[in-house]
């Protein structure tokens, strides 16, 4: 059996990425990506012939859970997971409220992605462990959840966050940041923690993409 599989996601490096570790497996083939949950929906009125779509939640004009939603309601036969940097509880909340079929992280390696696509396919629903266990939490103590609107969602980086930021997004290491800001290495590695943390993402080139979204550098 071959899945058909398309991409939502607005950042080419990241569906390239994600195409070439699809591209170790002959039961799997990309059909088309699109940039945004618009253009998204109307390929799919175009082709909806499709198994599987992986779904970036963060994307301009239409974000992957308001496109899920739409897309369960007209195609309930196709298996959505989303794949995105975002762990949020909210986000989480929000992506299987509107019928998202799994949850797993960017940082997934190509042959977990591919077992997760096999296994929606069947009817299951794969999860990154940091995601199910969050999911496990809030059905435990749903009153514990945050369900503020997401477009309400305030990141405030520190002066010297923001200047770190914007010298990581020039591709600098460590070491030349902390020559030009007069800091310690050490205190550079500190302040990236902090980014990281409160835009809950965990590499680079996830903090410096999120962070150029939000208009934070």
């Amino acid at each position: 059996m071959n899945l058909k599989i398309c991409i939502a996601e607005d950042n080419y490096f990241l569906v390239k990425a994600i195409k070439e570790k699809l591209s170790f497996f002959d039961d799997i083939s990309v059909k088309f990506h699109a940039n945004n949950g618009a253009e998204l929906i109307g390929k799919l009125e175009e082709n909806h012939n499709i198994n599987v779509i992986l779904m970036d939640i963060q994307m301009p004009e239409m974000d992957g859970i308001k496109a899920t939603e739409l897309i369960k309601n007209k195609y309930p036969q196709v298996k959505i997971i989303m794949l995105t940097v975002l762990d949020d509880d909210n986000y989480v909340f929000q992506a299987i409220k509107a019928g998202a079929n799994g949850y797993l992280l960017k940082e997934i390696d190509a042959e977990n992605l591919h077992k997760s696509i096999l296994e929606v396919t069947e009817g299951g629903a794969p999860m990154t462990p940091s995601i199910a266990l969050k999911t496990l939490n809030l059905l435990r103590n749903p009153g514990a959840l945050n369900l503020k609107p997401r477009e309400s969602e305030e990141i405030k980086l520190s002066k010297r966050e923001t200047e770190i930021l914007t010298q990581l997004s020039k591709g600098l290491n460590y070491n030349v940041i902390s020559e030009n800001l007069i800091i310690s290495p050490s205190t550079v590695r500190k302040h990236i923690e902090n980014i990281y943390k409160k835009l809950q993402v965990h590499s680079k080139m996830e903090a410096v993409m999120k962070a150029q979204k939000r208009n934070l550098i």
